[in-house]
């Protein structure tokens, strides 16, 4: 059917109303082919209500304007054009004017590709007839609220670059990615924006093309084979969705056609002095439309298997900011949003980046909630970050900067990040903002993984936190990846690799993560120590795990913790071993579960508590009566051993 034959009343009511599901089959450019399969025409069709003229200007004309006209077929502001001919892979724009006799010239918001920065031009493609080889993971896949999810977090154009700094392709990015992600155990992969944006500086944050997947990294089919071989892996692809803001360049959406189009009208609303851009009124119709059309693209066309949300503070409040109350208009269009996401694919990942307490964030819409499934713990990373900052001496006074999070953790659905933002804008990286001296860094860096892995939620690391740089992300190199000739970060590399993989593999750490059942605090208040005792339990009770984390650089021996579980209980992983760079206090032996009361349970074992380090137990079912305490180790001591 050709685009001209789609536009009814029926079309144009949806679109208006902000319930077009499918506004890019009918705006943008698309190829009419005859039954060979061959481009015989291209049909150009364009929405600028507040025009006057709109012309098509492109390299079959020498962008020359008034050679080729658009045509209002509808009171709406619909413009159209029939143009014979193959028309694959060309440019063009438009040039707009506007009823007081302006002149813009506007790439096309519908373009599903434009041509390399800093060109600005739109780009004619066809996006059909991919041939899909991800059957069994579209399928079979499950949800994640029971199951492990671990993010890896990327920034395609400066994770590996070719021998002369240029960018990989999609076809040279996936094999490498692929068998990477999977050393760790990475269950998805976070693109950070896809679609085009005219400054690499902005990191695709402040987008001009939605529907352009960025020609940077190669052509749209090459993303969908990129998409595919991924899922053929086992591995989701998230990308991230700007909805709330756009780039201010003259090419782009902003005053599209002379008006705030998509914008809000207001100049205190619109503009977002902050960031440099302007926001979208998701209030109205026509952007509803379009952004609800391309969330709908990226599942269809590309098998997207979620969308982190950006700055939704930003969109709840008006401008982020609580005085000035709720936005409703915004509020509803994440419901919305929500609705028809979920109703195309259950499984969907919705993720909100959302700094604020707004309640029922990850509830569902029909429970009086925003209609996402995960939100990023903002206040978890805020909190651990700063803790982990302070020199061990302190960390007794802010103690339950670390144990706070369980406080209000149950009322979403958390996934703990450390993401990119994290590691910018002269913030530190993640050793970096460790301190101590050089083995005290590393052995505080490895427990911060730790705690994070093994605190109840899911996981993000942004790339390269795993490889343990003294360096910040800079998004015009790539990732310092001949570090780990380096002893030390070769040996923190080897620990985050596997306690991913040990995150991956024990349902204790993921089983149960939004039911209180699968965690208990055993020792959440020992500030003068430092210490935090607790357990992770699977929906099988007895296959829990302990975990032990001391964060001052003190060695205890023969330390007495309660336990849940009678048997013994098996150290499965210890950052301070030796081949992570550590002084190698740990517990090679089965620890034997005692009738001894300790830390409100009924029985203990006796351990080594590894200097700023963090211990899991894992409980062995007892098989025996338990072991009654010797004399000897009821008179066992606390007394520290200081460390490195």
């Amino acid at each position: 059917m050709l685009v001209r034959e789609m536009i009814d009343n029926n079309f144009l009511y949806y679109f208006d109303q902000g319930e077009c599901l499918e506004a890019y089959k009918v705006f943008g450019a698309h190829l009419v082919k005859d039954e060979d399969g061959k481009n015989i025409a291209c049909e150009f069709c364009l929405y600028a209500p507040n025009a006057k003229r709109v012309d098509i200007i492109g390299e079959w004309n020498d962008f020359k304007e008034g050679r080729q006209e658009l045509f209002c077929i509808d009171a709406k502001g619909i413009w159209y054009a029939y143009l014979e001919g193959d028309y694959e892979w060309k440019k063009y724009k438009y040039v707009i004017t506007t009823h007081d006799g302006r002149k813009l010239t506007k790439a096309d918001p519908y373009a599903f590709y434009s041509e390399l920065r800093p060109a600005q031009d739109s780009k004619v493609c066809d996006i059909e007839g991919y041939k899909w080889n991800d059957g069994d993971w579209m399928m079979n896949h499950p949800k994640t609220y029971d199951k492990p999810l671990l993010i890896y977090e990327m920034h395609l154009g400066s994770w590996r670059r070719r021998p002369d700094g240029s960018f990989n392709s999609f076809d040279q990015i996936a094999p490498m990615l692929i068998d990477y992600l999977k050393d760790y155990g990475y269950t998805h992969v976070e693109i950070m924006p896809i679609y085009e944006h005219p400054l690499d500086m902005s990191w695709g944050y402040q987008g001009t093309g939605y529907y352009a997947i960025t020609p940077r990294y190669g052509s749209p089919k090459g993303f969908m084979w990129f998409v595919d071989e991924l899922h053929k892996a086992g591995i989701g692809v998230i990308m991230d969705w700007v909805p709330g803001h756009i780039c201010r360049d003259a090419h782009g959406l902003y005053m599209f056609d002379g008006t705030p189009l998509y914008e809000y009208s207001k100049y205190e609303d619109r503009e977002n002095e902050e960031w440099g851009t302007a926001n979208l009124d998701l209030g109205k119709g026509i952007t509803r439309s379009f952004l609800y059309s391309n969330a709908m693209y990226y599942m269809n066309y590309f098998h997207i298997d979620g969308f982190r949300v950006d700055a939704v503070s930003n969109l709840i409040y008006w401008l982020g900011n609580v005085n000035r109350g709720v936005n409703e208009g915004a509020c509803d269009f994440l419901r919305k949003l929500s609705i028809h996401l979920f109703k195309k694919d259950d499984r969907v990942l919705l993720m909100a980046e959302d700094s604020s307490s707004f309640p029922k964030v990850t509830a569902p819409v029909g429970m009086g909630g925003l209609g996402f499934n995960y939100k990023w713990d903002m206040g978890w990373m805020n909190d651990t970050l700063k803790y982990f900052k302070l020199d061990p001496i302190y960390r007794q006074f802010n103690h339950h900067q670390l144990t706070f999070s369980m406080m209000y953790y149950y009322n979403e659905q958390f996934c703990l990040p450390f993401s990119h933002d994290e590691v910018v804008h002269m913030k530190g990286s993640l050793l970096n903002k460790m301190p101590g001296d050089r083995w005290q860094q590393f052995a505080n860096y490895r427990c911060l993984i730790g705690y994070m892995l093994t605190h109840p939620g899911k996981k993000l690391l942004f790339m390269g936190n795993e490889l343990a740089s003294y360096d910040e992300w800079h998004y015009e190199s790539e990732l310092p990846w001949t570090i780990n000739k380096y002893p030390d970060h070769d040996a923190a590399n080897r620990y985050v690799k596997e306690i991913t993989t040990l995150y991956k593999n024990e349902k204790a750490l993921w089983e149960c993560d939004y039911d209180r059942r699968g965690f208990e605090f055993i020792d959440a208040d020992n500030a003068s120590q430092s210490l935090y005792i607790f357990a992770r339990f699977p929906k099988e009770q007895d296959e829990h795990l302990v975990v032990v984390m001391n964060c001052t650089p003190n060695t205890y021996d023969n330390y007495r913790i309660g336990v849940p579980g009678l048997g013994e209980y098996v150290e499965i992983i210890n950052s301070d071993r030796d081949i992570y760079g550590g002084s190698n206090r740990v517990n090679p032996l089965p620890l034997k579960v005692e009738d001894y009361p300790q830390n409100n349970q009924k029985q203990s074992v006796m351990m080594t508590i590894p200097p700023l380090g963090i211990s899991i137990l894992k409980h062995v079912v007892a098989k025996k009566a338990i072991a009654k305490p010797t004399a000897s180790t009821k008179k066992a001591t606390k007394k520290p051993t200081k460390s490195k």
